[in-house]
């Protein structure tokens, strides 16, 4: 009966993935992943804008001194971006009278860093006029604020383009908000990575906060389960309840205000004390949680939260967000180099 009452609860619950920090993830096998054009090059920009990982990186690290907590938002904008369409900064196309933009889509209604990304794009701009994409600045920021929180950093593939579209209705590539770990392990296969990519780029909830109604319906009762999740500690659960009040009461200002660290006493550090929490059942998503449901990804918990191969999760993690980054690129003379990232040409 108890193993019955877990089962229920906890696949009639939406399962948030990455939510905050983020979260993060692919290379597509094939043609897609660099798209029809060529191939991306870490020394794209020496001869045309030899400053611009530079340049980045020093706004990057400007406004994550001034706000820890951004990294986490920088790394998540670039998750949700590349998840949709592909790496091609449609993420960060305004909305027009006739079009819903992905910005503007209910998943995406958290996502910050937006002005730092215009800011940047600003100083490129004047080094070097339509000659970095969007899209690049992306994937340079979320390395960037990944190493500037302790964490790794890797080289970066450069040369994507820009898209010129962006619909909301398109953030159903998202991973789904409802579904068990094998519905996010088919989520991730879909965009060309596998059951270690979903295990270590969960990894990004070492950084950030989650909102209080992202994970609310794990502490009370909800419908067809006569009691919260059973998957999460009870004395970790008592603590976030103090935090919201209840999940009927979710939405309301201030529980939809109220946060809570992904990775408690360590959210603005890179580190693989998230999965620690996790092996003790302290996971705080249903995402979090659902990484002890799967053989692979629960070895890979247990091995990273033994704290003794912190350098492999690093290894990892640079591998798989070099995979991410390359999801679906736009190269050659696809797409567009914007000269404005929240509108087309």
């Amino acid at each position: 009966m108890a193993a019955a009452a877990t089962t229920c609860c906890r696949r009639s619950a939406p399962a948030a993935l990455l939510a905050v920090a983020a979260l993060l993830c692919t290379t597509t096998t094939g043609g897609s992943a660099a798209g029809a054009g060529q191939p991306l090059d870490v020394g794209y920009y020496n001869k045309t804008c030899p400053a611009a990982e530079e340049i980045v990186r020093n706004e990057t690290a400007a406004a994550v001194r001034e706000s820890p907590d951004l990294a986490a938002a920088l790394l998540r904008l670039h998750y949700h971006d590349c998840f949709v369409q592909g790496c091609d900064a449609s993420v960060l196309l305004d909305s027009t009278p006739t079009n819903t933009a992905e910005k503007d889509a209910m998943p995406n209604g958290s996502l910050r860093g937006f002005d730092l990304v215009a800011r940047v794009k600003d100083r490129l701009e004047r080094a070097c006029p339509a000659t970095v994409s969007c899209a690049d600045i992306l994937a340079l920021m979320a390395r960037d604020a990944v190493a500037l929180s302790k964490g790794p950093s890797w080289s970066v593939g450069l040369g994507r383009r820009d898209g010129r579209t962006s619909s909301a209705g398109s953030c159903g590539e998202l991973p789904p908000l409802h579904g068990d770990v094998n519905l996010l392990v088919q989520a991730f296969a879909a965009k060309g990575l596998d059951v270690k990519d979903l295990v270590v780029l969960s990894g990004a909830h070492t950084l950030g906060k989650a909102h209080c109604p992202s994970y609310a319906d794990r502490l009370y009762p909800s419908a067809g389960c006569s009691t919260a999740d059973p998957a999460l500690d009870a004395r970790y659960a008592d603590r976030l309840r103090l935090r919201c009040a209840s999940a009927n009461n979710a939405d309301d200002d201030s529980s939809s205000n109220s946060t809570s660290e992904l990775d408690p006493g360590s959210c603005v550090t890179f580190d693989t004390s998230y999965y620690r929490h996790v092996a003790r059942r302290r996971g705080l998503l249903r995402s979090d949680a659902y990484l002890l449901d799967h053989r692979f990804t629960r070895a890979y918990v247990l091995q990273a939260a033994s704290g003794r191969y912190d350098g492999h999760f690093f290894h990892d993690f640079a591998v798989s967000m070099a995979k991410m980054a390359s999801i679906g690129v736009l190269t050659g003379d696809q797409g567009e180099i914007r000269t404005k990232c929240n509108v087309v040409n």
